[in-house]
Parts: C-alpha cells; sequence; structure tokens
C-alpha cells in the first residue's frame, strides 16, 4: 500500500482575521511559498476549525498554502456557541462568499481547492459558483450533502 507524502511541519508566515458579511470575521493563514502555486484547504465540521496538520499535505517550496476557519468555527468570530451568533448567516451561500471575499483579500487570481468531508461539499459548491477562480480540485473523505 502506498503512503501518502507528509512534508515537515510548518508555521503560518501570515494570518489574520477578515471582516465579512453578517458580522463574521474570519480567521486565515498563509503558509508556505509566498510565490507559490496557491492552494487554499477547507476544513471539515462544520463546527471544528482547521489545525496545523493540513499544511503537511502540500510541498511548502511549491505552494501559497492557505485556509482559513469557516463561520462560526475555530479562530473566526463569532463562534457558533456565542449566545449573539446569528447561524441564520452561516449558509452555504455565504461560505462560498467568504472564500470569494478571502481571494481577493490574497490577491489569489485562481487556486487549487483542498476539501476534507464538509469541505468536499463546500469546495464544489465554490467551484460551481466561480470555476473560473479553481485550477484543480482535490478533494478526500467525500461528504456530499445539501
Amino acid at each position: 500500500m502506498a503512503q501518502a507524502i507528509v512534508f515537515p511541519p510548518i508555521a503560518p508566515f501570515a494570518s489574520g482575521h477578515l471582516a465579512v458579511d453578517d458580522g463574521n470575521e474570519i480567521y486565515w493563514e498563509a503558509s508556505g511559498n509566498p510565490r507559490g502555486k496557491p492552494a487554499l484547504h477547507l476544513h471539515g465540521g462544520p463546527g471544528v476549525g482547521t489545525g496545523a496538520g493540513y499544511r503537511r499535505r502540500f510541498d511548502p517550496a511549491a505552494f501559497l498554502i492557505v485556509t482559513f476557519d469557516q463561520r462560526g468555527c475555530g479562530r473566526s468570530r463569532p463562534l457558533a456557541t456565542d449566545p449573539s451568533a446569528d447561524l441564520s448567516t452561516n449558509t452555504t451561500p455565504a461560505l462560498v462568499a467568504d472564500i470569494e471575499r478571502l481571494r481577493r483579500h490574497l490577491n489569489v487570481e485562481r487556486w487549487l481547492i483542498a476539501g476534507v468531508s464538509w469541505g468536499t461539499t463546500l469546495a464544489l459548491a465554490y467551484a460551481q459558483s466561480h470555476p473560473e477562480r479553481v485550477s484543480e480540485l482535490v478533494l478526500f473523505a467525500v461528504t456530499t450533502t445539501s
């Protein structure tokens, strides 16, 4: 059985919170090669955030590795458990719009989209809405939901 290539751990070189619609702020981070091929990792969940392990799936010399914690998750604000959180704004179209806002914020023309579990559903929704912005799709632990 072939083993997946796993690269050494690395830290982000940039991170922050980006204001998106409906009073939400998404936490994002970038690592790897700032001039490399852009690759966006979409975490599973919903409800969980991004851990550091996702970075090890990409060659840091070849890729600009980007991720974000989806609305209500991880280090994004507000968390879904916060009494002030309005979960009615946490929809697939809103998450697709958040990805587009992050793409523009980072000045990325097109990127590889890698999704895991719920992230595969989100990756497919984004690719359907913005096919001109997707260079490739990498989907694993595929979960297609509505």
